[in-house]
């Protein structure tokens, strides 16, 4: 990913520098199972340990890949330079590349995994402050992009907490997933290499055994992993879209900060455009696009093939990335996200009373009057305010059929938006668990 949507941590993971450290850590903490059953020298397992705070030669590694043609094989010949050919005689000893790879990819899948759960804490945590914050912000709500019924901007916010409070637990569930290790030689049969060392290097790596990993760990761990990670970007993208329909200009119900300085055009300098929701947008786009590939790297040939390998080379650094960046960005939003009360207020009465023609078709079914003929008492008041900009109240105390059913004083009481927002409290102890 490029350096504009990448945050360093996250980034760092993905290193060469992190990838050949952890590649030999694994070898170190393979070496001193195989010592500690008697399978190689003690002294040769101490030895490996002397590249401890070796800093790997990038370069160099390349160059021998570039006669080897083999990644691990590169760095095992590197190793071998700062260790001495005869100390690192037995490292690898029994394993396969698999083994080395899967296992180093998983750690690096963990990692991002734990940043990834700290950006998801703390989009919660702006989003549960303003939907307190906004709890009793009444603004209208929408289907089909035309306006329903009262709700509230708080329930709102409290809708997106709930969303990404099941991505919290998808992502903590996508973790414990892709966090197994293998150490199991050539077609996973353990032959050459004791299960021990496998039991020992996941224990060191902060990973568990694999239960059967066939030479290569099996990818619907993966597939599933990428998928989560696709989930939580479009529900990044399902904010992002709110926010932008809320900052257009015939609604500006919200908008994103504008900064000291800003410009939201070259040539126009009046605009203030949502753009850091609509990057929010196309980053979504950019996760999901790993979630097929990853799909497709679960029908390897026989016990493996590398056909997954330049796949999960690009999708793994990218799409974490990518995510990392999109959850802190969104974060900063919200947190800063300009909310005008008044202008929900001059939606909702853009059409006077229409929103709650319900509340009258409940009422005069109620009363005794059919529902077909309630409906259509109702509708015909109503595409009057559509037509008009009449006062729907006006128009239904005018109506003779309807206050045959209904009186004065009936027909005002259903205009009160208090009747709408008296179960918020109830959804925010669902959403936030909190009497």
């Amino acid at each position: 990913m490029i350096p504009r949507y990448s945050r360093p941590d996250m980034v760092a993971i993905w290193s060469p520098e992190t990838k050949f450290k952890i590649w030999y850590e694994i070898e170190a903490h393979a070496c001193d199972a195989q010592a500690n059953l008697g399978v190689i020298p003690k002294e040769n397992a101490e030895a490996v340990w002397k590249a401890k705070d070796v800093e790997f030669d990038v370069a160099r590694i390349d160059e021998i890949e570039a006669v080897t043609k083999h990644d691990v094989i590169a760095f095992l010949t590197h190793l071998a330079e700062h260790v001495g050919s005869e100390e690192a005689r037995f490292v690898h000893q029994g394993m396969t590349s698999s083994d080395v790879l899967d296992t180093c990819f998983n750690v690096q899948l963990v990692r991002a995994s734990d940043i990834l759960i700290k950006d998801l804490e703390g989009l919660l945590a702006a989003l549960k402050k303003r939907a307190y914050e906004h709890k009793d912000t009444v603004r209208i709500g929408r289907s089909h992009g035309i306006h329903a019924e009262p709700t509230t901007m708080g329930l709102t916010f409290a809708r997106f907490y709930a969303e990404m409070d099941r991505n919290l637990s998808r992502m903590r569930d996508a973790r414990a997933e892709i966090a197994t290790g293998a150490i199991s030689g050539a077609v996973g049969t353990f032959a050459n290499i004791d299960p021990a060392v496998e039991e020992h290097v996941c224990d060191q790596m902060g990973l568990v055994p694999e239960p059967i990993s066939t030479q290569v760990i099996p990818r619907d761990r993966h597939a599933a992993f990428f998928a989560t990670l696709g989930v939580i970007a479009s529900s990044i993208e399902n904010i992002a879209i709110e926010i932008r329909h809320m900052q257009r200009t015939e609604v500006l119900e919200a908008a994103e900060f504008f900064s000291m300085g800003q410009k939201g055009s070259s040539a126009m300098p009046h605009k203030k455009n949502p753009v850091l929701t609509e990057n929010l947008t196309g980053l979504a786009r950019l996760v999901r696009m790993a979630v097929v590939p990853a799909m497709e790297n679960v029908a390897l040939w026989h016990e493996r093939d590398i056909s997954h390998s330049s796949v999960e080379r690009n999708i793994g650094p990218d799409c974490t990335i990518t995510l990392d960046f999109a959850l802190a960005r969104l974060t900063s939003v919200i947190d800063k996200l300009l909310v005008y009360p008044q202008n929900m207020l001059d939606n909702m009465n853009k059409f006077p009373g229409l929103v709650m023609s319900q509340r009258v078709l409940l009422a005069l079914t109620q009363a005794g009057v059919s529902r077909e003929d309630a409906y259509r008492l109702v509708q015909r008041n109503a595409l009057k305010v559509w037509d008009t900009r009449s006062d729907f109240r006006e128009e239904l105390l005018a109506d003779e059929e309807v206050r045959a059913a209904l009186s004065e004083e009936e027909i005002n009481e259903k205009f009160d938006l208090g009747y709408h927002t008296k179960h918020v409290d109830t959804i925010f102890a669902r959403v936030f668990h909190e009497d």
